[in-house]
C-alpha cells in the first residue's frame, strides 16, 4: 500500500516540475518571440521619441472686398525625412541625385540655393539674397577662395565618389548643402520641390522602393492670386539664411523656417506667421514606430487691405495709358517710362490706389528674379512710396499756409509780379506778368515771385515746420514701409555734402532745391489740406482676422498731427486757389469743369537734377467742398500730369457706386 501511496507522490512531483517547466517555457517563448519588439525596443539604444515640427500655414492678405491677393492652396510637395533616410553618405547621395534627376526630367525645380552655376566652368552668383561670404564661412574655406575651390570642398565633406560627373556631384552638393542650411533633421523635415502635380505624385510613388526618405507631403502652398496687384506692398517670403538666424532663432524661428523678406509679408510677420504645432515621433531599430500630434499648429492671421483689386488696377492703367499717350500723340516729349499714382480716401488717408510705373508681375518676380532686377528703369522701385522728387509747385501751399497762418500775410495781401525779381545778386523769373497778386490768386496761376516774396518774410525754419506738419521729410508709418524724404534747409544741405546759400531759400518755397518727397508724402499734403489741417496716418491693412474668420484688430484712423489752425481764412484761401487752378484743364476728356462740383488742384513742374529737364507733379482732391478721396501723382521727364486727374474720378466712381458727386 506505502509503495502505491510513495509512487503517487513522485508521480504529482514529477507533473509539478514538467507543468513549471512547460509554463516557463512558454513565458520564455513570449518574450523570445512575441514580446521581441518591446523588449528589444526597452533596451536598444536607437529607441528614442523625437519632437517634430508642424509647420503653421502662413495667413492669407485680401483685398477690401474679400478677395484673395496672396492665398495658400492644398498641393504636394516632395519631402526628405530623416527617419527614413540613408545615414550612409554615398546611399543619401544616390537618393539625392536620383529625385534630383527626376524632378528635371519632368520639368520641376528643387530648392537649391547655393550661389554657384550649376554647369561649368563653375562660377559664383550674386542673386542678391545669398551672401557669397556666407557659403565660404558655412563650408569653412578662406575668403579667396573660388568656385571651384568652393564645390571641391562640398564634394569632400559629403564623400560624393568620381562615378558622378562635375554636374552631377554640383547636383547633389547643392542640395546637401541646402539640407544643411535649412537644419535638416530628424525634428526638420526638408522640403525638396513644392507644388507636384498628381501625375508626378504617382510616378514617385511608384519609384518609392529606390528613394527610401522621400516623402509625399500635402502642404498648404502659398500662392499669389492677384499676382499684378500691388507687387511691391505684397513683398516676398523666404528661407531664413544664417546671417538672420541669430536674430530670429530668439523670436521661436527654426533654422528650415520661412520668413517674410520686404513689404507686407515682412512689416506684419507677427502677424502672418501662425503657431507652430509638434508631432511626437517613435522610432525603433531605425523604423517609425509611432507618430502623435502633441500641439496642433495654428494658421496664421488674415489682413484684409483697404485697396480694391480693381480699382488698383484700373489707377495702374490710368498711368500707363497717360505715358503711352504722352509717347504717342504728343509732339514734344519723348521716352516717357516712369511715373506713380496714389489715391487715397479723403476722410481717414486709407489707401485706396498705389500706382507706380514700370511696374511687374509677382510670378516674374519669383521665377526670374536676377531679370527684373536688372532691367531698365527700375521696375523693383517702387515709385509711389519710396521714389523721393522734387514737388515743384505743389509745394507753395506748405508756404502759403506758413505764411497765412503765422499771420505774415492776410487773404488781401499783395506782391507785385513783374516776370523778374532781383533778390541780392541773383535774378529769378517768374512763369508770366501777375502784376498786384494775393496768396489765392498766386496759387491759381502758380506766382513764382509772390512766395519768393513771402518766403523772406517766414523763413526757412517756418516752412520747414509746416511741411513736416503736413507729413513731408517723416516718416508716414505706412505698414508696407515708405520713403522718409528731406526739406531743403541749411542742415538737410549740409547732410548732402553741400552748401546753403541765401538765393536757396527762393526755391526751397516753391518746391525746389534739395527738398525730395515722394508721391505718397504729396497725396498726404492733399488730403490734410482738405481735412483743414488734420493729417491721417495713411494706412493699407483695414482689418486682420483669424483664421476663422473672427475679427482680431479693426484698423482705426489714427490722426498723426493736428495742424493749429490760428486764422480762420487760410484754409478757404488756398482751398479757393486750388479750385481756380482745376478749371485750367483742357475740354474734353481731361476736363474738371463739367463734373457738377469743383475739384482741388495744385501742379508743379520740378526740375530734375538735369537742368533741361522736368517732371510734371499734381496733388489734389474731389470734391472740393466735401472730400471724398485725396490724390497725387507724377511723370518722370513728362508734362500735363493734371490730365490724368479726371480719369482717377472717374475710375472711383466706376468702382464706388458713384461716390462722388
Amino acid at each position: 500500500m506505502n509503495i502505491y501511496i510513495d509512487r503517487f507522490r513522485t508521480a504529482v512531483v514529477v507533473l509539478g516540475v514538467i507543468a513549471t517547466a512547460t509554463l516557463g517555457g512558454i513565458k520564455l517563448m513570449k518574450i523570445q518571440i512575441v514580446d521581441q519588439g518591446t523588449y528589444s525596443e526597452k533596451n536598444n539604444p536607437y529607441h528614442y521619441t523625437a519632437s517634430q515640427i508642424i509647420k503653421a500655414t502662413r495667413g492669407e492678405i485680401k483685398d477690401v472686398n474679400g478677395d484673395p491677393i496672396v492665398k495658400n492652396k492644398l498641393g504636394f510637395s516632395i519631402t526628405i525625412e530623416k527617419a527614413s533616410f540613408p545615414g550612409d553618405d554615398r546611399q543619401a547621395n544616390e537618393v539625392i541625385l536620383k529625385i534630383a534627376s527626376f524632378l528635371t526630367g519632368e520639368g520641376y525645380s528643387y530648392n537649391d540655393s547655393l550661389p554657384i552655376t550649376k554647369t561649368q566652368p563653375f562660377d559664383f552668383i550674386d542673386n542678391g539674397e545669398q551672401d557669397i561670404s556666407s557659403l565660404k564661412s558655412s563650408i569653412g574655406v578662406n575668403v579667396y577662395a573660388t568656385a571651384e575651390n568652393c564645390i571641391d570642398k562640398l564634394i569632400d565633406d559629403y564623400s560624393i565618389n568620381d562615378s558622378y560627373t562635375l554636374e552631377q556631384k554640383r547636383i547633389i552638393a547643392g542640395i546637401r548643402y541646402e539640407m544643411q542650411q535649412r537644419d535638416f533633421s530628424l525634428e526638420n523635415v526638408f522640403t525638396l520641390a513644392e507644388d507636384i502635380s498628381m501625375g508626378t505624385v504617382s510616378k514617385i510613388k511608384e519609384l518609392s522602393i529606390d528613394l527610401p526618405g522621400v516623402e509625399i507631403s500635402e502642404q498648404a502652398i502659398r500662392t499669389n492670386a492677384a499676382t499684378d496687384v500691388l507687387p511691391h506692398e505684397i513683398g516676398t517670403v523666404g528661407p531664413i539664411y544664417a546671417e538672420e538666424y541669430e536674430d530670429l532663432r530668439n523670436q521661436g524661428y527654426l533654422l528650415n523656417d520661412s520668413v517674410g523678406k520686404a513689404g507686407l509679408e515682412k512689416n506684419l510677420e507677427k502677424y502672418l506667421r501662425g503657431e507652430n504645432g509638434t508631432r511626437d515621433i517613435t522610432v525603433a531599430n531605425n523604423k517609425v514606430v509611432s507618430s502623435e500630434i502633441s500641439k496642433p499648429a495654428v494658421p496664421g492671421n488674415t489682413i484684409r487691405l483697404t485697396a480694391d483689386i480693381g480699382y488698383q488696377r484700373e489707377i495702374q492703367s490710368v498711368l500707363e495709358n497717360y505715358i503711352k499717350h504722352l509717347n504717342d500723340d504728343v509732339e514734344d516729349v519723348s521716352g516717357v517710362t516712369s511715373g506713380a499714382i496714389v489715391v487715397l480716401d479723403a476722410k481717414n488717408n486709407d489707401v485706396l490706389a498705389l500706382a507706380t510705373a514700370p511696374t511687374y508681375d509677382m510670378n516674374d518676380y519669383i521665377e526670374n528674379y536676377s531679370s527684373i532686377l536688372g532691367a531698365e528703369n527700375t521696375p523693383l522701385l517702387n515709385r509711389a512710396t519710396d521714389g523721393l522728387y522734387r514737388p515743384g509747385s505743389a509745394f507753395k501751399t506748405v508756404t502759403a499756409t506758413a505764411g497765412l497762418n503765422e499771420g505774415f500775410i492776410t487773404p488781401e495781401t499783395s506782391f507785385y509780379c513783374g516776370h523778374s525779381y532781383q533778390f541780392l545778386d541773383i535774378t529769378v523769373n517768374c512763369t508770366g506778368y501777375h502784376s498786384y497778386i494775393t496768396a489765392s490768386e498766386a496759387i491759381r496761376v502758380s506766382c513764382n515771385i509772390f512766395f519768393y516774396n513771402l518766403a523772406q518774410q517766414t523763413g526757412i525754419d517756418n516752412i520747414v515746420n509746416y511741411a513736416h506738419s503736413y507729413g513731408l521729410g517723416v516718416d508716414l508709418g505706412l505698414e508696407s514701409g515708405c520713403a522718409k524724404g528731406y526739406i531743403a534747409s541749411p542742415e538737410t544741405v549740409e547732410d548732402l555734402g553741400g552748401t546753403w546759400y541765401p538765393g536757396d531759400l527762393l526755391q526751397a518755397a516753391i518746391g525746389q532745391s534739395e527738398t525730395k518727397i515722394s508721391p505718397l508724402q504729396m497725396a498726404v499734403l492733399a488730403s490734410t489740406i482738405a481735412n483743414r489741417g488734420v493729417r491721417y496716418q495713411p494706412h493699407i491693412v483695414d482689418s486682420i482676422y483669424d483664421y476663422k474668420g473672427n475679427l482680431v484688430e479693426d484698423i482705426a484712423p489714427v490722426v498723426a498731427e493736428k495742424i493749429d489752425v490760428k486764422n480762420d481764412y487760410v484754409y478757404p484761401t488756398i482751398i479757393s486757389g486750388m479750385i481756380g487752378a482745376s478749371h485750367n484743364t483742357p475740354d474734353g476728356e481731361y476736363s474738371l469743369n463739367n463734373l457738377g462740383y469743383d475739384v482741388a488742384i495744385k501742379t508743379g513742374t520740378p526740375q530734375t537734377t538735369s537742368s533741361e529737364s522736368t517732371n510734371t507733379t499734381v496733388i489734389g482732391f474731389a470734391p472740393a467742398e466735401n472730400p471724398v478721396i485725396a490724390f497725387a501723382a507724377i511723370i518722370e521727364n513728362g508734362k500735363d500730369s493734371k490730365c490724368m486727374v479726371r480719369k482717377i474720378i472717374d475710375s472711383y466712381n466706376k468702382y464706388y457706386n458713384n461716390a462722388i458727386s
